[in-house]
């Protein structure tokens, strides 16, 4: 069997080397005499690679010490509800940028669960990020939400300078976060779904700053009290033990490709590679995200002559790439170029795409 270049934006591609590990490690993890998703999660053998995942995820980000790492379940969705239910006081509203889909998700939820006047769209634009100069600030917000990368359109934010009101900044990362070196003291808040540079689906990290959390509702369920998950290591309920393993055998590849640094380098390269390919098609293909705004992880594009749309997707597969149909409220085409996709696999995709432009192309 071989396996073929996974593009999907999530569940995506894991490193193979981490696969086989987990392969290696499936019935018997270090002589335990089970595997680790048969594993006590009390045990001293499962709270040791939790113990290892997270001191791992600190090293790599830079987490300052006084930040909590939470491991949890549910989702980034389950953090649109979540935050503002931790963070957001009565009374208080929240700043949104909606820059993209799942941002307009999360404005929706907070409304949701804490009622209109609870949140405010602070800017709202396409096919790029907001300059500060667009955005309507509140100085006295409880805290200002943004999706650093939006996996559907395509959207990164490059400028980490913080928005000059000084309320706590809280970024969904889901789809960026681990790709490059990224400053965590300018954030009140992280989350990330796992399921596309961190491991498995069914995790969800989340990154916290020390006095945004100890304040939520007495009647807020516990499980949803990041306080209280912090006190019992994000283990007051039983925790998604295998996602947690492989995301720290994830963290420990990443160190052993130079950590976040050298992933930058490599992510660089194979975006600008695609971006080439699209850029020189001769208008065969398009992407319209604004270049300063272009994601190195997701890459939307689109055919010119749509009708070509199911030959493509076709033809990609029998050339053994996967996962490289857009998302459908978008359409097109979208190539998520994760960690764990090589550069030879970016390769791969644009040699078909040069194909397949030469073979179709007006």
């Amino acid at each position: 069997m071989s396996r073929l270049w996974n593009f999907s934006a999530g569940p995506a591609a894991l490193p193979e080397d981490v696969l086989r590990q987990v392969q290696d490690e499936l019935l018997d993890w270090h002589g335990a005499g089970c595997g680790v998703m048969e594993m006590s999660h009390r045990g001293k053998e499962f709270t040791g690679i939790a113990q290892q995942a997270e001191a791992d995820l600190r090293e790599l980000m830079a987490i300052p010490a006084h930040y909590k790492v939470l491991f949890l379940q549910g989702g980034a969705t389950q953090q649109f509800a979540q935050i503002p239910m931790n963070l957001l006081p009565t009374g208080r509203s929240a700043d949104y940028i909606l820059n993209g889909s799942w941002s307009q998700k999360a404005f929706k939820e907070v409304q949701r669960v804490a009622g209109k006047e609870a949140a405010r769209a602070v800017a709202q634009v396409e096919g790029r990020f907001p300059t500060i100069a667009e955005m309507d600030l509140d100085p006295n917000a409880a805290y200002l939400h943004v999706c650093t990368n939006e996996t559907i359109h395509g959207i990164e934010v490059f400028d980490e300078s913080a928005p000059p009101t000084g309320v706590p900044v809280v970024a969904d990362m889901s789809s960026h976060i681990l790709s490059r070196p990224m400053d965590v003291s300018r954030y009140g808040l992280i989350y990330a779904g796992a399921q596309k540079n961190i491991g498995p689906s069914g995790l969800t990290v989340v990154i916290v700053r020390d006095d945004l959390i100890g304040k939520a509702p007495a009647n807020l369920p516990s499980v949803m009290d990041y306080a209280n998950m912090a006190a019992h290591d994000s283990m007051l309920n039983t925790p998604p033990t295998l996602a947690i393993y492989i995301a720290g055998l994830i963290f420990q590849w990443l160190k052993k490709q130079g950590g976040l640094a050298g992933m930058a380098e490599i992510n660089r390269a194979k975006a600008a590679a695609l971006y080439r390919c699209i850029d020189a098609s001769r208008g065969f293909y398009r992407n319209e995200v604004a270049p300063a705004n272009r994601s190195q992880m997701n890459v939307p594009f689109f055919l010119a002559n749509s009708e070509l749309d199911a030959a493509f997707l076709a033809e990609s597969k029998t050339e053994g790439l996967l996962g490289l149909k857009g998302h459908k409220s978008v359409g097109g085409m979208r190539a998520s170029i994760y960690n764990a996709i090589p550069l030879a696999g970016v390769d791969a995709l644009v040699a078909f795409m040069n194909d397949f432009a030469r073979r179709y192309h007006a």
